[in-house]
């Protein structure tokens, strides 16, 4: 079950990765909409099936947060993964709150509001991530036992990054972090499993 949630997380933040460098190197340079407007650098049309797709890699995102909660096994640790877990969901929630507000001037009531469900998300997952991050360097050993934490550090550097026009390359450093937390969540179930079946044989 963990392992399913850990590569379904993986899949989400490759996804994520991908389509920040898409946007940042293809989409931006490419658009004629103006700055100005909420569905920058996408067209009103464009940001409503990329909006639900963005949601769909904040859900799979959440699936991998899952697998880092059910890793933990302290309290402060599987608190910090469910408080990043529940950013996740305000970012897919904010994703579905764009739809309406496409056309919108970023002056505009609807998407000040937006932005604001947008810059707690981001916020959520970044306290989320660094107090998991914390539990996960000293329980975990190897290089697994810094991914949580180098992922919330570069989450509380999206809260400065979100408001500028660097976004999408920001995004795209934030799916590679979880990338490599959510392969080290596979690795560490990898090798616990052979230990899990020895545990097994000896108490049989």
């Amino acid at each position: 079950m963990n392992r399913n949630l850990s590569i379904t997380g993986l899949i989400g933040a490759a996804v994520t990765t991908l389509t920040g460098v898409g946007v940042e190197a293809v989409v931006k340079p490419a658009s004629t909409i103006s700055d100005k407007l909420w569905s920058y650098p996408w067209s009103a049309d464009a940001i409503v099936p990329v909006s639900i797709v963005y949601a769909v890699l904040h859900l799979l995102v959440f699936c991998g947060m899952l697998a880092l909660f059910r890793s933990l096994t302290t309290r402060a640790g599987r608190v910090g993964a469910a408080i990043a877990g529940a950013g996740t969901l305000v970012l897919l929630l904010a994703e579905v709150a764009s739809i309406p507000i496409a056309d919108q001037r970023l002056s505009d009531t609807g998407p000040k509001v937006v932005g604001g469900f947008f810059g707690l998300g981001v916020a959520l997952t970044a306290v989320g991530l660094l107090v998991a991050g914390v539990v996960v360097l000293r329980s975990w050993s190897g290089w697994q036992r810094y991914t949580a934490l180098v992922a919330g550090v570069w989450a509380v550097a999206m809260i400065g990054v979100s408001v500028t026009s660097a976004l999408p390359l920001g995004v795209a450093i934030y799916g590679i972090t979880l990338c490599i937390l959510f392969t080290a969540l596979l690795t560490r179930d990898h090798e616990s499993t052979p230990n899990s079946h020895l545990h097994a044989r000896i108490e049989s």
